[in-house]
């Protein structure tokens, strides 16, 4: 922070800072609630006991010793019941009925209505854990997001700074243009990269492009300033809210290749290339359980809920960890998707790889190929997985490809990253949606077959500005 310029704390930062600590306490309400059990607590195991001797035991004439003196043998009677019900389902085994037979002359009876209340105690548990498991999902949601809000808030309130005499050098050199500034809004984030938000407008009834105005900042600033994306594109004379930006040092081009599993049309994989908050663009790929339209589906929810959370400002772990415990909760069948990230930073040319269940990365320079590969499990499987990421820092006209589990697979197994990695190596291509194609071209000669599943490249390229 140079001189004259202030650091400068919100009242609404401390409000967040309300929320977010909210939000921890109900999810520890949540987790203090019923946990999921793994056995029938005493007081279902004496309910099924009374059944069977108000049902079964009571018009019987041996009822009295049964449960007198033979108490001891009559529970170890039902406890058996219970036991091989647990291990054989109802159809027992043949020992312990022959056990039973000996020792009750109601045997049968006996059975039938043990076996009912403990298929009525255990209908309770699933129903209890099931409960529970959706309590353990709010409350993973819940933990997630305070944290993230935190983490944000605390973020906000160290970016923002006042300086009266940057503001007022920005003022001046907009008058000689004619155009009056309300105020301006100064941050630096961690990196030390400015955003400045301006409201201004036009003294007279004319209009004056954006991109005049962020140069006009720039030059009073001294550093190489942008238009945010979705910001207005002309200044008229009512006022509006610009927003410069610290301009990116590398951009990115893309291009994917596909194929369904026997040259379908519908491929069960999905991708997206994504504009995130703070000069980075996103590359995700996720491939659906199986394939066709159902597979279709799932990768789709998964993509759409992953671009309406990471363009909002949710971190990329937090995102895939809410997505993960929404598919997980009020599920009875898994369905599960994987997700494979790239995350490029647009100002260093870092770029994070980012796994969930996902198939091996391969990053491709001048002289050489790399591969990453994971071992996390999908998303959609257990309420709280691990999340593989690893970062490299590309340089000009590095490229990062992934793929499917469909272009491994197609190749031998043992030599599958090998083989990959050559043909990556082979090829000279220098635009990533020629690459991409080479590539699936490549795997699909290499095979000589129809696809055996669905099978995705997506090759994006960075390169300096």
């Amino acid at each position: 922070m140079s001189d004259g310029q202030t650091l400068h704390s919100s009242p609404y930062v401390e409000q967040i800072e309300k929320y977010a600590h909210s939000l921890k306490q109900l999810s520890q309400t949540f987790l203090g609630l019923e946990e999921k059990r793994q056995a029938f607590s005493d007081e279902e195991i004496e309910a099924m006991f009374s059944g069977v001797r108000q049902k079964v035991c009571g018009k019987c004439e041996k009822c009295g010793w049964c449960w007198g003196e033979n108490f001891v043998h009559t529970y170890q009677m039902g406890y058996e019941i219970l036991s091989a019900a647990d291990r054989y389902g109802s159809e027992l085994n043949t020992e312990t009925r022959r056990k039973l037979e000996q020792r009750c002359v109601r045997a049968p009876q006996f059975i039938c209505e043990m076996l009912e209340g403990f298929h009525a105690a255990r209908q309770n548990m699933i129903w209890v854990n099931r409960m529970a498991r959706s309590r353990e999902g709010c409350a993973i949601q819940m933990d997630t997001f305070a944290d993230m809000i935190q983490s944000t808030a605390k973020e906000l309130e160290n970016s923002i700074f006042t300086d009266e005499r940057l503001e007022k050098k920005i003022g001046a050199a907009l008058r000689k243009k004619g155009i009056r500034m309300l105020y301006a809004h100064f941050f630096m984030n961690r990196e030390g990269r400015y955003e400045i938000h301006v409201a201004a407008r036009t003294m007279k009834n004319e209009k004056v492009p954006a991109k005049e105005f962020a140069a006009l900042v720039s030059e009073a600033v001294g550093r190489r300033l942008i238009l945010q994306n979705g910001t207005a594109q002309m200044i008229g004379n009512r006022y509006i809210t610009i927003v410069c930006m610290e301009g990116p040092s590398y951009y990115t081009m893309q291009g994917a290749a596909r194929i369904g599993k026997g040259c379908s049309q519908i491929s069960g994989d999905n991708f997206a290339m994504l504009e995130l908050p703070g000069g980075r663009q996103g590359a995700v790929l996720s491939d659906g359980m199986g394939s066709g339209e159902e597979a279709c589906r799932e990768s789709t929810l998964v993509i759409e809920l992953l671009e309406e959370l990471l363009e909002a400002g949710f971190p990329v772990k937090t995102a895939i960890q809410m997505i993960n415990t929404t598919l997980v909760m009020g599920r009875e069948e898994i369905h599960y998707s994987t997700v494979d990230m790239s995350v490029f930073d647009m100002y260093t040319g870092e770029c994070e790889i980012i796994k969930a269940g996902a198939s091996s990365t391969f990053i491709k320079k001048k002289d050489t190929v790399e591969h990453l590969s994971s071992t996390s499990l999908p998303i959609g499987v257990l309420n709280s997985i691990e999340i593989d990421s690893v970062k490299r820092k590309l340089s000009d006209g590095d490229f990062v490809i992934m793929v499917t589990d469909g272009v491994l697979d197609a190749l031998p197994v043992g030599e599958q990253d090998i083989l990959l990695e050559t043909i990556i190596q082979g090829s000279m291509i220098a635009n990533p949606g020629e690459m991409a194609r080479h590539i699936l071209e490549q795997v699909l000669a290499w095979t000589g077959k129809e696809p055996a599943d669905d099978m995705t490249v997506l090759a994006v390229g960075l390169w300096t500005c």
